[in-house]
C-alpha cells in the first residue's frame, strides 16, 4: 500500500467521529476542498448546498484553530493538506413489508477528518499574489460603483431641480389663464341672466296688452 498511513499523515486535525450521515456523501464535499488552501476551501463550503457542507467547514475551522492555537502557524499559510471520511456504525432497523416480510434499513454513520498544513513558499507567494490581485480588482469595482452611484446621483438631482422649475413656471402662469376665464364666464353668465330678465318682462306685460 502506497502513501502515509492516516494516523501518520504530518499535519494538524480535526476530527468529527459518528457523524449521522453515510460517508458516500461527505466525500463529495470532501473531494471539493482537498488540496485547497484554506480561505477558498472555506469559500467553496459556503457556495455548496449540500448538507454536509456545513458540518465539514465546521471542521474544518477546528483544524484551522488547531494549527494556529497548538502549533503556532498562520491561518493564511495553510492550506488542506487531507480530507476523508471513514465508515462509522451502521445501525439496523427494518420496515414491514408484504407476506410478513421486512425491509432492511441501515442507518449509517462516518467519521470525518480534516487535516490542514502550511504551503510551500513557492505556492505560499502564487497564493499571495492572487489575494492580492482578488483584493485590488474588488476594490476597483467598488470604487467604480461608487463613482456611479455618485453620478446617477448629480444626473437626478439635475432633473429634480428642472422639474422644480417647470413646475414653478406653469404655477406662475396658470392664475392669469384660470382669471381670464373665470372672467369670461362671469361675462357668459350676465348675459343670460340679463337675457332671461328681459323675456320675463316681455311675459309679464303680454297679458296686460290683452286686457
Amino acid at each position: 500500500m502506497s502513501g502515509a498511513k492516516t494516523n501518520e499523515r504530518p499535519g494538524t486535525r480535526a476530527v468529527l467521529r459518528g457523524y449521522h450521515m453515510s460517508a458516500s456523501k461527505a466525500r463529495v464535499v470532501l473531494d471539493l476542498i482537498r488540496g485547497r488552501d484554506v480561505q477558498t476551501a472555506a469559500e467553496i463550503l459556503q457556495g455548496t448546498t449540500r448538507e454536509a457542507a456545513d458540518v465539514v467547514l465546521k471542521v474544518l475551522v477546528s483544524a484551522v484553530a488547531n494549527a494556529v492555537n497548538n502549533d503556532g502557524l498562520n491561518a493564511e499559510d495553510l492550506y488542506v493538506a487531507a480530507a476523508f471520511a471513514d465508515e462509522g456504525v451502521t445501525m439496523k432497523r427494518f420496515k414491514p413489508r408484504a407476506r410478513g416480510r421486512a425491509g432492511k434499513i441501515r442507518k449509517r454513520a462516518c467519521h470525518i477528518t480534516v487535516i490542514v498544513a502550511r504551503l510551500d513558499d513557492d505556492r505560499l507567494e502564487v497564493v499571495r499574489a492572487s489575494r492580492s490581485a482578488q483584493v485590488g480588482a474588488s476594490r476597483a469595482r467598488r470604487v467604480a460603483s461608487s463613482r456611479r452611484g455618485r453620478s446617477d446621483a448629480a444626473a437626478s438631482d439635475e432633473m429634480v431641480e428642472e422639474t422644480a422649475v417647470l413646475e414653478e413656471n406653469v404655477v406662475s402662469e396658470s392664475p392669469v389663464e384660470v382669471g381670464a376665464d373665470v372672467t369670461e364666464l362671469t361675462t357668459a353668465d350676465e348675459m343670460v341672466v340679463d337675457e332671461t330678465a328681459t323675456s320675463s318682462d316681455e311675459t309679464d306685460e303680454t297679458p296686460e296688452e290683452t286686457k
